[in-house]
């Protein structure tokens, strides 16, 4: 049958999930760091998504489309592939505990004496992909950008690099570079960031996310401090 239903331009969108959250019948999943529609009959065509949309990706077009099947959205729920009806919560943008000016006052200051070990995390979620660049904990931020295994290598991980910053992480080798560097780029335009910090490992593949970082921040024509810093297999700061 020919309807009206929802039409994704991957190429503008920059996986922030927000049309997740707003389709209340899980009809967009994030793949590969994209939103896609993932099955004609779970969505009903009314656009719910659309205003959600901060790069204009989404739009309603008419097709031939197999029609909205409310009974197979249900029993899809049912089943748990649709536990979050108003979208994964894992995707939502949010500040932790730590008040947002105390974050960035404390970028730079020394190291708070050894004790008893607590999280730095400021904000979720941390998945580069999934970060929305409009989310209000960026404007103003120190970034940390890191490669997912630093944090698992670097025994002191929270305390040395994600403390008085946002953190960003992502995995150069397994996910989409190109993705990667239109996140942070769109994050760099749309915020004043304060500076940029790069954790990678001290393997080969690692450099991709320096890459996609300093390929970023010509794109969006942001002159910030800057350092990048390599840790061993061994957990040890090579450089800083």
């Amino acid at each position: 049958m020919r309807r009206t239903i929802v039409h994704i331009d991957e190429e503008k969108c920059n996986g922030c999930g927000l049309c997740i959250d707003a389709c209340h019948e899980g009809a967009i999943e994030l793949v590969e760091g994209k939103a896609r529609l993932v099955s004609d009959e779970y969505c009903d065509g009314l656009g719910d998504c659309l205003p959600e949309c901060p790069t204009g990706a989404i739009s309603l077009v008419e097709r031939e489309a197999k029609p909205f099947d409310e009974e197979l959205v249900q029993r899809k729920m049912a089943a748990g592939a649709g536990d979050c009806p108003g979208g994964c919560p894992g995707v939502a943008a949010m500040a932790l505990g730590r008040n947002e000016e105390t974050v960035r006052a404390e970028a730079g200051q020394e190291t708070p004496a050894v004790g008893a070990q607590r999280s730095e995390l400021s904000q979720w979620p941390v998945q580069l992909r999934l970060v929305n660049p409009g989310a209000s904990y960026l404007q103003g931020a120190h970034l940390l950008v890191a490669a997912d295994c630093a944090a698992y290598a670097h025994a002191g991980f929270h305390r040395d690099f994600i403390r008085g910053r946002i953190t960003l992480i992502g995995c150069p080798k397994l996910d989409d570079a190109d993705a990667q560097r239109e996140k942070l780029a769109a994050i760099l335009a749309q915020n004043d960031i304060k500076s940029v910090t790069v954790v990678r490992m001290e393997v080969p593949c690692c450099g991709g996310i320096v890459g996609a970082t300093r390929a970023a921040m010509l794109e969006a024509g942001v002159i910030v401090p800057y350092d990048e810093v390599i840790i061993g297999t061994d957990g040890e700061v090579l450089t800083a």
